[in-house]
């Protein structure tokens, strides 16, 4: 597929294997190809252009890792973010929910491949069973990211605004901490677990 295919598809980095950062670059034949879209948005917006060109080059920066673990699953995974970036036409925000979609997949990225500088560790004993212990690791990502991990299962989970403590939401799972108490939820509908940090 030519540059010009890859952009006219909505300048994204979707398709990276294989192509420079720079291929990910705003272009005239972009905006033209893409008028109305997201895409285009993004191809007519600094702002915008500056962070498809930082997902590209973060993209890059996991490829290695990722087509040695899991090559199908990391295009899979950028096609479904590709998909879920341009559902933001119907968002009254249209450039926020755009901004959001970017940083967000960023931050992901930087956490899961381990490429953000890791701000503390911690291992939580839960319900006071072996099997609810959760191995937490921060992230210095924007916005703050943490992954965790509780046997073969791991969640990305990201800071929320919280009146009290600090708070982490992921897809079905969450951390909580407040006065020196942590609560998580592990999975669709489960209960909170009550836990405690491991000497």
């Amino acid at each position: 597929m030519s540059k010009s295919s890859i952009l006219a598809a909505g300048c994204s980095s979707v398709l990276y294997v294989g192509l420079s950062a720079s291929a990910a670059s705003p272009s005239p034949d972009c905006i033209v190809r893409s008028s109305g879209s997201v895409a285009a948005l993004v191809c007519s917006d600094d702002e915008l252009a500056a962070l498809e060109r930082r997902l590209a080059e973060t993209l890059a920066a996991t490829r290695h890792g990722a087509l040695r673990r899991r090559p199908r699953r990391s295009q899979t995974d950028q096609a479904q973010w590709l998909a879920s970036r341009d559902a933001c036409w119907k968002s009254p925000d249209l450039r926020r929910c755009t901004l959001d979609s970017y940083r967000l997949r960023i931050a992901e990225l930087q956490a899961r491949y381990r490429l953000a500088p890791h701000t503390g560790s911690r291992v939580y004993a839960c319900e006071g069973a072996p099997a609810d212990t959760v191995v937490v690791t921060w992230f210095d990502t924007d916005p703050p990211s943490l992954m965790a991990e509780r046997g073969e299962e791991a969640s990305l989970m990201f800071l929320q605004p919280s009146a009290s403590g600090s708070r982490y939401v992921g897809d079905d799972e969450s951390l909580w901490e407040w006065h020196g108490r942590t609560r998580i939820v592990w999975g669709y509908r489960n209960p909170e677990m009550q836990c405690k940090v491991k000497p």
